[in-house]
């Protein structure tokens, strides 16, 4: 973390200097305008308020109907890929101190040597080794609101949420221009003293987090479509007293005539999560016509447990759904036979627009990724440095990742109940389950998402030159000794969530030598006027404000001469001109931890360009200056320059 830079500051340094008073206080009325307006004050919701939070220039709001923070039960499931996010957002070693690690997943069967009781079949490691430095972990959604929140307060611009807020309808002026605050929203207060007052707020942008029941969905007229719900399962929250010897080790349990138990142990040493499956629903049926209780769920579980004992003493949380795999067909606004002929205004995100069953653990992690997809392309349009067509991309991406969480989801759910694809159910077979969960070990550690090619993702051509960082994949960090401080670290933890690209520039063995194509990169980027540096980045913001470049050698830090790296990978910034040291790294000559062995990296050298949301957009021999320039020409905006990126020139409203 850096810090000083434009002058010395005592105290906590995550703390930024307040900017002039914007958008959402969180008290009192909502203001009469907003760049965005987001809806909802989960997951989805804070991820992207946080970002947002970190561009004082941006006006954001966000409103939420319930009368303040989470405080316990939903998700507890947080992805080794939503580490690598939390990283970014600057939390992720808060999350690790507090949160259960998932080192282990145990498998339990039925007994065939005692009829009604169940046995251990197998035990595994959670994730593969080397797919990400942090592990899976779980914690209560509640802290990672409270997480998201602090950041929020935390930034320049001090966004809180407005509480009591209920969104009573919205609409979009079609003939607005882009820049102009084209969609007005209206909400009823529900707080103490004010009870149906309505407030009305025009936006720029409308971004609907707010759940399954999405009231800004249904303003679109988008649907949930999908599966209809035809089992039950409940899950809770407890402390209990029990000889069951996995009870701290995740745990899938499948009993012969009882049902499944996911047991997921919590935060803390002692509470425990138990996802409980009950009887199929009949057609047309609903969870609850069933009128099920908390004992009803306890019981259920002594049943499968048996022959352990489960003596449940509290019942922190609980609940019961329905498995059912929804999903709407777009993530905005705009029909699909208008996308070249207007442009989007209002977003879903989360369980507004993709629902299924939680047992997989990827509800709120797949739904905080399409806050981080959609929250930097925001702020770039915003921020001026891309046109608002740029925001098409949001939906194309990440309605096709939403639809393989879907089917995912699906074939995991009749695993777990043991439904064939005929839809009979059987006996669950544990070889099956364990080598399914196995198989999809990537996919549910959050790491196996891609984005094909398009506006944002380049084709494959040059992919040779750093095969283990797949073209439209996310970063894969690796181990890297900073060359100034000889500091070991994670070169992937360099990105923060602040809407930079990051270009990474390996060198080839001769380094940052005179002649050397890494020498020329620089002196591209730093003097040539087709460079994107120099293109996109405003005359009064330091060199590194839109795309930040680092270096990595392939020498051992004490052979590499920091007095001889180029001036453009010691930049002088800030109001003092101090300079910035931290852009070149070297290897780490550890055994195993050599990041182009690692990563496939061509020892000649490579260029590995990465998105603000950490997702990898190209990879380029290191003299391609020319195809550098052509990547961003596609989308991003010079200073000053007319949005003229957009789709034939129409008119957004036509």
């Amino acid at each position: 973390m850096q810090f000083h830079l434009n002058g010395y500051r005592p105290g906590d340094p995550h703390i930024a200097e307040p900017a002039a008073a914007q958008g959402g206080s969180g008290v009192g009325a909502l203001p009469e305008t907003v760049d965005v307006l987001v809806v909802g004050c989960g997951p989805a919701g804070l991820a992207l308020a946080a970002q947002l939070s970190a561009f004082p220039e941006i006006r954001t709001a966000i409103v939420e109907q319930k009368s303040g923070p989470l405080l316990r039960g939903q998700a507890d499931g947080i992805a080794c890929r939503t580490m690598e996010m939390f990283q970014a957002y600057g939390f992720a070693e808060k999350v690790l101190k507090e949160a259960c690690w998932v080192n282990e997943t145990s498998f339990w069967k039925p007994d065939e040597t005692r009829p009604g009781a169940i046995i251990r079949s197998g035990r595994i490691k959670d994730t593969e080794d080397g797919l990400s430095e942090f592990p899976h972990v779980i914690l209560n959604q509640a802290r990672v609101h409270d997480f998201f929140l602090d950041v929020m307060k935390s930034s320049p611009s001090r966004l809180a949420p407005h509480y009591d807020r209920r969104l009573v309808d919205l609409a979009v002026d079609l003939d607005a221009s882009p820049d102009a605050p084209g969609v007005t929203v209206r909400l009823e207060r529900q707080d103490a003293g004010h009870q149906g007052e309505i407030e009305t707020i025009r936006a720029r942008y409308v971004v609907g987090c707010d759940g399954a029941r999405s009231a800004v969905r249904q303003s679109l007229g988008r649907e949930l479509r999908g599966d209809s719900a035809n089992a039950a399962w409940g899950v809770m929250d407890v402390l209990a007293v029990t000889d069951f010897p996995d009870i701290r080790m995740k745990a899938l349990i499948q009993s012969e005539e009882e049902g499944s138990i996911v047991l997921i142990p919590r935060e803390g040493g002692y509470l425990v999560r138990l996802y409980v499956e009950l009887d199929k629903l009949k057609a047309g049926e609903r969870v609850r016509n069933r009128n099920i209780t908390e004992r009803d769920l306890v019981a259920a579980a002594q049943r499968i447990f048996s022959p352990y004992a489960f003596d449940v003493r509290e019942v922190a949380w609980w609940s019961v759904y329905e498995i059912g795999q929804r999903l709407t067909d777009k993530f905005d606004d705009v029909p699909q036979d208008q996308v070249q002929s207007r442009l989007p205004r209002v977003f879903i995100a989360g369980d507004a627009c993709h629902t299924h069953s939680p047992k997989a653990g990827q509800g709120m992690n797949v739904s905080m990724q399409d806050a981080f997809n959609l929250s930097w392309k925001l702020a770039a349009v915003l921020r001026g440095l891309a046109g608002p067509a740029l925001l098409h991309t949001y939906s194309a991406e990440r309605q096709a990742i939403a639809r393989e969480l879907i089917d995912f989801d699906r074939e995991w759910a009749a695993i777990l109940s043991g439904t064939g694809k005929d839809g009979v159910t059987r006996k669950p077979d544990p070889k099956v389950t364990q080598d399914y969960f196995v198989r999809h070990g990537r996919y549910t550690a959050g790491t196996a998402t891609g984005y094909t090619p398009s506006l944002l993702t380049a084709s494959g051509e040059h992919q040779h030159l750093a095969s283990g960082l797949p073209i439209g994949m996310r970063f894969h960090s690796a181990p890297v000794i900073r060359l100034a401080d000889a500091k070991p670290m994670q070169l992937g933890h360099v990105a923060e969530a602040d809407g930079r690209w990051r270009l990474y520039a390996f060198a080839g063995r001769d380094g940052a030598a005179p002649g050397s194509a890494l020498a020329a990169l620089c002196r591209f980027l730093a003097e040539d006027p087709a460079s994107p540096v120099r293109r996109y980045t405003p005359s009064n913001a330091d060199v590194d404000s839109v795309i930040d470049v680092r270096a990595v050698f392939q020498q051992a830090h004490r052979d590499v001469d920091v007095e001889a790296m180029p001036a453009f990978l010691k930049p002088a910034k800030g109001r003092y001109g101090l300079i910035d040291y931290e852009k070149m790294f070297t290897v780490d000559h550890t055994p195993g931890a050599d990041i182009f062995d690692l990563r496939g990296i061509d020892r000649d050298g490579c260029l590995v360009l990465v998105r603000p949301d950490q997702y990898i957009a190209a990879v380029l021999p290191l003299d391609a200056h020319a195809d550098l320039a052509a990547f961003f020409e596609r989308f991003m905006l010079a200073p000053g320059e007319a949005s003229a990126k957009e789709p034939d020139r129409v008119h957004p409203g036509r």
